[in-house]
């Protein structure tokens, strides 16, 4: 079939967003399903992948469909996921595996459209306004691509469709797994108005608790309040509910996003107790952080240090500086200063164990890969 040639997104008017024709694309349980595609011993068998319960366990990091149905899910503690399914599967991660998978499952993205906007290896965004086949259909795009997925690489995905980021999105996941959603221009505000208010992307535990306590359960419920008041109760996060609400989002789907932040983090074998184990851990931490800004030419002016303790609850503490930075030890000076702040100067935190160190450097300077006068000053 001939391919269309595409106009460039930058090119379509104002007007033209309402008729865009968004796909959102969420692969069904992806790391569990790559495992149970692989490995014939675990299909049709509740299967998480992560860390195993003996000693001091781990974290789940996906659940098969079998597993979830014991109330199991992502970010759950190993242990309770064993006690709620005697008979669970634990397996390692296989990251190399659930890349190759996810680059293929690009692959076919890319045969219908280059306006794809990664949101993780097992989701994504695509703008078929204009698609390369010239099939016109968002509908039968979505088809033939969880068709292809289906037949090329075993596994299943979930499409949700409509003419924005937000709809799209929640509409994947109202037929899941192996399901397919479109929400037409006609039907957006029926629908929003009957979402319940957990279903809303951008409302968690605590901003659904607080909706609830003011009568607000649905959409519907939401859209009663003017946009003055939403702001005045939840501040900008206000102003994105009144627009949403009602179907307003033209949020571009960006093939290329600016990172906003870049992170790295680790769980240890066993819980860190010592000043020392700590800031051991963060140095190693730091290095593989620099290579890893150091490679996309950033510089980041906000240093964020992750602290997960034993019982698996969470604090960040984080330093902005003047100028930026990317050198291992500017990292580790800062990180190590911050902890040494925040933890060791507290005499409610310092005695409790750590399970997990986390560093994330944002607020980010570009600088070209060649310049005779290189963007580099001293952080102290």
């Amino acid at each position: 079939m001939k391919k269309n040639k595409v106009e460039p997104l930058e090119n379509i008017d104002n007007k033209s967003l309402v008729n865009r024709k968004i796909i959102h694309m969420d692969m069904d349980a992806f790391y569990a399903s790559v495992e149970q595609r692989d490995f014939p011993e675990y299909r049709g068998k509740p299967i998480v992948v992560g860390g195993a319960p003996e000693g001091r366990g781990g974290v789940v990091a996906a659940a098969s469909y079998e597993a979830r149905a014991f109330g199991i899910h992502s970010a759950m503690p190993s242990k309770k996921a064993a006690q709620l399914c005697p008979h669970l599967v634990f397996v390692k991660p296989r990251f190399d595996a659930y890349k190759k998978a996810s680059q293929h499952i690009r692959e076919i993205f890319q045969r219908y459209t280059d306006i794809i906007e990664p949101l993780s290896l097992d989701e994504a965004y695509l703008d078929v306004t204009q698609d390369k086949m010239g099939i016109g259909s968002a509908i039968k795009i979505a088809q033939e691509i969880r068709k292809t997925i289906k037949e090329e690489l075993q596994l299943t995905a979930s499409a949700g469709i409509s003419i924005n980021k937000f709809v799209a999105k929640v509409a994947s996941d109202m037929d899941k797994p192996d399901g397919l959603t479109f929400i037409g221009p006609s039907k957006i505000e029926s629908f929003m108005e009957a979402l319940p208010i957990e279903k809303f992307y951008g409302v968690g535990k605590v901003t659904a608790t607080k909706m609830k306590s003011m009568q607000i359960y649905t959409g519907k419920d939401l859209k009663n309040l003017t946009e003055h008041e939403l702001i005045r109760h939840f501040g900008k996060q206000g102003g994105f509910f009144y627009k949403i609400v009602r179907g307003i989002d033209h949020r571009l789907v960006q093939s290329h996003r600016e990172s906003k932040s870049v992170g790295i983090e680790d769980t240890f074998a066993y819980d860190l107790s010592t000043q020392e184990e700590m800031e051991q851990a963060l140095i190693s931490l730091s290095e593989k952080l620099a290579i890893r800004i150091q490679k996309h030419q950033l510089k980041g002016r906000t240093l964020t240090v992750k602290i997960r303790f034993q019982d698996f609850s969470i604090i960040t503490r984080s330093r902005s500086f003047e100028e930026r930075i990317d050198s291992a030890e500017n990292i580790q000076l800062s990180a190590i200063a911050l902890l040494q702040k925040e933890l060791f100067l507290d005499p409610q935190l310092n005695t409790r164990k750590v399970r997990l160190l986390g560093i994330t450097l944002s607020n980010f300077y570009n600088y070209p890969k060649l310049s005779s006068n290189p963007y580099q000053l001293s952080l102290f």
